[in-house]
């Protein structure tokens, strides 16, 4: 047995030596404070109906019981406060810059997010620092079709250090462009195409391809500045509007690399629930998301080669991915949020 090999039965051996804990991903579905116009064409939440959208937040969240969570779709910062209140993370720390209520942010100025939902993290770890990723490396410039020149994210992506058991681990939370079509707007928001003539629908699908493809390629090129000659280990988190094998997914990722250039483990992501340990029927089954009535998991929860538990630069392993999605069974209208939890549950050697 090599030395590698026989530290970590070691360390496996040890309950008291064991760093495990639990980190998930949840689209909240337009998660706003109750009276506050979020889209200017969406009703604000009335009280009652705030107070049930929470509840349902925290029995769902409360089945995933996780250490950290990396969520989208929040409109303000009191609101992911109420809910990590609730589930009983009150010393947990809430970060949401783009969603600030506090009147001294610079981001805000107190009034939330604004146009587009934020990206947040709720950690019982200490955050060493953040950051948000805005603009792209021009490298992953690209012309929408009709519309110009797309250089910067329109939901920027969350990123923060966290000490986890005394281990800096780089947490990234992400929602990139949905698959909806793109369509036209002037300055004051007015649509400008119709949505009824299929023509301009696959016109305007193509645009979000080309935005979500630029995203990706964006937070790709910051990954790999991240990882590239590095034992720094960082988990990628969020949704990313598209199945894990699909092209714009694997854009971000590059797994699939891997299998002809070894060496690009280094700066690869792997899906956790294909590099769990304890890999089970789960996977086959899950879904996170009701496509046009087609189940699919979007919500993805990536790591980097130091979580792949053989390989010789490992700090820890992924020994099972869960899915919480029951809710997704009941009517829209009844859901909390129309995504399902992922959750992974990680041990540090």
């Amino acid at each position: 047995m090599s030395n590698h090999a026989s530290n970590r039965q070691r360390s496996h051996s040890t309950p008291h030596a064991d760093k495990i804990f639990h980190i998930a991903t949840c689209n909240l579905l337009n998660f706003a404070l109750p009276n506050r116009i979020y889209y200017d064409n969406m009703q604000a939440y009335r009280p009652e109906q705030y107070d049930a959208k929470l509840q349902g937040l925290a029995n769902l969240f409360g089945q995933a019981h996780a250490d950290i969570f990396a969520v989208q779709e929040v409109w303000d910062e009191q609101a992911l406060q109420d809910l990590t209140d609730k589930i009983g993370l009150s010393d947990a720390k809430v970060l949401v810059p783009m969603a600030s209520n506090d009147v001294n942010s610079d981001l805000t100025e107190g009034r939330g997010a604004s146009k587009t939902p934020a990206q947040g993290i709720i950690s019982r770890f200490p955050i060493i620092d953040w950051q948000l990723l805005t603009a792209f490396d021009e490298r992953a410039y690209i012309e929408v079709p009709d519309a110009g020149l797309y250089t910067a994210f329109n939901r920027p992506p969350l990123i923060a250090t966290l000490d986890i058991f005394g281990e800096s681990v780089t947490v990234i939370s992400a929602h990139l462009k949905s698959k909806r079509p793109h369509y036209l707007r002037d300055d004051d928001g007015r649509l400008l195409e119709d949505y009824d003539d299929p023509m301009l629908r696959v016109r305007a699908k193509l645009r979000s391809l080309c935005m979500r493809a630029a995203e990706a390629a964006a937070l790709r090129i910051f990954i790999i500045n991240k990882l590239k000659n590095t034992r720094h280990p960082l988990m990628l988190l969020g949704d990313m509007n598209d199945v894990t094998n699909s092209v714009t997914t694997q854009l971000l990722a590059e797994t699939s690399e891997v299998i002809y250039d070894k060496s690009m483990r280094d700066v690869a992501l792997f899906d956790a629930a294909r590099v769990q340990t304890h890999y089970g029927w789960m996977h086959d089954v899950a879904y996170t998301h009701l496509y046009q009535g087609m189940p699919e998991v979007i919500d993805q929860l990536f790591v980097s080669e130091e979580f792949v538990s053989d390989s010789k630069f490992a700090k820890g392993q992924v020994m099972r991915v869960d899915y919480f999605n029951d809710h997704l069974k009941a009517e829209y209208f009844e859901r909390a949020t129309d995504h399902g939890i992922v959750r992974a549950k990680i041990e540090l050697f």
